[in-house]
């Protein structure tokens, strides 16, 4: 097993000796031959359906794969159900399909499909049965006795599921209205972020409060309105979210009540205005970018809501059921800006502030592809998992510093990047902290990249904090 120390040596290694190196050492490493240097451009895959190119049909496909060396949470187990301390695996984040078409002034479709976080462990089929192959596929284990059964979830042959489905009208330059499973959400900058973009790793993953339960894959059905008014961006919407959820309990050790989603078929609404005081961004989809690379001077600051009354249920000590509204609000602030245009340099920095309300001490654990098993014996549960949304505060702030062109010269750009977060969760006694360390290597700039990054997690036993774990992710990304 690998200690946290080594993890830590080695990113340090990226992260400070690497762009340190020397740029003439570095550079004629990086040159002693003439054919390592590549045309890295490319046109964007476009299909015109108009002669002038005012219609047309846009396709973007992405693929994120992650390398990961895993601390695990007190008590996991392997997958043959000895315990396990650490876990390294290699799996698919995100394989996705998009394409909108633009056809007429006035309308326009976007379709987005693809799978998430299929691991060797799971992320197939549901139903594929112990040897993880759906249907009749004829799967001997132990083809001496023709018996025996394979251990584990179902990990194989992942089906394709719709992301958004939507189309648009415009009404006028400031005002397009549409409807279908959309992604034009409330709340933050980040909850309607491109995963195209990320600066860090990934999402913090609390910036999508409602992932997986009264949404799909932070999707729900609604119509929207969104646009630009001068200096404003906004995006409204009227939503009904996907009716989930067994309601809550009574905590008789505690003695409190504890929210959990209830079944129920209330519209919800949300909402995200942001004020944008330098250089306008592009509204046409919902994906906001995460790291401009010094291409644009942007600074916003914005704030937004979640409203989805009677979505959650809690007991009391006598057994009476009490509802409660989800209500959601963030705020946040966004800088994007070139420090030194003929080095390169670029500053990208994003603070938000969540305060979040699901009813009394209600609590989610998430853990990003986690094969880990068992209980685990933290209130953290297995593997990776941790206390990641509930009701209470939240605040995260990421910054990144693009690094002189000179470096790298022709082969790329590098940009370390450090994240910080505060929890402050009803349910436990005490707030928290974490943090996370990367750098990303841009060969092509968010079309091609490779991204290092050292994550910490709070352990928490007897709701307090008792320990810290760590993992360290080795993505790479791609998207034509």
């Amino acid at each position: 097993m690998f200690s946290r120390s080594y993890y830590l040596c080695l990113f340090f290694f990226w992260l400070v000796v690497l762009p340190g190196y020397g740029q003439d050492s570095l550079a004629s490493f990086m040159t002693q031959k003439d054919e390592m240097l590549f045309d890295h451009t490319y046109k964007p895959l476009l299909l015109k359906l108009s002669d002038d190119g005012s219609k047309y049909v846009r396709f973007l496909i992405w693929n994120q794969m992650w390398m990961r060396s895993t601390e695990n949470n007190p008590g996991t187990l392997g997958v043959n159900g000895n315990p396990k301390n650490s876990s390294t695996d290699i799996g698919i984040r995100r394989a996705r399909f998009l394409a909108y078409a633009q056809v007429s002034p006035r309308f326009l479709i976007l379709t987005h499909f693809g799978i998430n976080n299929q691991t060797f462990t799971g992320g197939g089929v549901p139903g594929g049965g112990a040897t993880g192959n759906p249907g009749n596929i004829p799967v001997t284990v132990n083809p001496e006795t023709g018996t025996g059964t394979a251990n584990g979830m179902s990990a194989k042959k992942s089906q394709l599921f719709f992301h958004d489905i939507w189309t648009e009208f415009k009404v006028t330059e400031e005002l397009y209205i549409g409807s279908g499973l959309h992604y034009w959400n409330g709340i933050s900058r980040l909850s309607s972020h491109s995963t195209l973009s990320f600066m860090a790793v990934d999402a913090p993953i609390f910036n999508w409060p409602l992932i997986e339960l009264t949404d799909q894959f932070a999707r729900q059905f609604g119509i929207y309105a969104k646009g630009q008014i001068a200096k404003w961006d906004y995006r409204i919407a009227l939503n009904k979210p996907f009716s989930v959820g067994m309601g809550g309990s009574f905590d008789n050790n505690r003695e409190r009540p504890i929210a959990a989603n209830v079944v129920n078929e209330n519209w919800a609404t949300q909402g995200y205005i942001a004020y944008q005081f330098l250089e306008k961004e592009n509204n046409k989809l919902p994906f906001f970018v995460g790291s401009y690379l010094g291409t644009k001077k942007i600074f916003n600051i914005g704030g937004g809501w979640h409203h989805h009354a009677d979505a959650t249920s809690s007991r009391g000590s006598d057994g009476t059921v009490n509802y409660h509204d989800i209500t959601l609000f963030g705020l946040d602030a966004f800088l994007d800006i070139p420090i030194n245009p003929a080095s390169g340099t670029a500053l990208t920095s994003y603070a938000v502030f969540y305060n979040y309300n699901f009813g009394p001490n209600y609590l989610r654990n998430i853990g990003i592809m986690n094969i880990g098993f068992g209980a685990g014996t933290s209130q953290n549960g297995p593997g990776n998992a941790q206390p990641t949304i509930g009701t209470g505060n939240i605040f995260y702030s990421q910054t990144g510093f693009l690094l002189p062109k000179s470096i790298l010269g022709d082969h790329g750009r590098l940009q370390p990047f450090g994240a910080f977060t505060y929890k402050d969760f009803d349910y436990f006694d005490e707030s928290t902290f974490q943090y996370d360390l990367g750098i990303n290597y841009y060969l092509n700039g968010h079309q091609a990249k490779i991204t290092l990054q050292y994550s910490t997690r709070p352990v928490f036993e007897n709701f307090i904090k008792s320990s810290s774990a760590s993992e360290f992710i080795l993505q790479t990304h791609l998207f034509l």
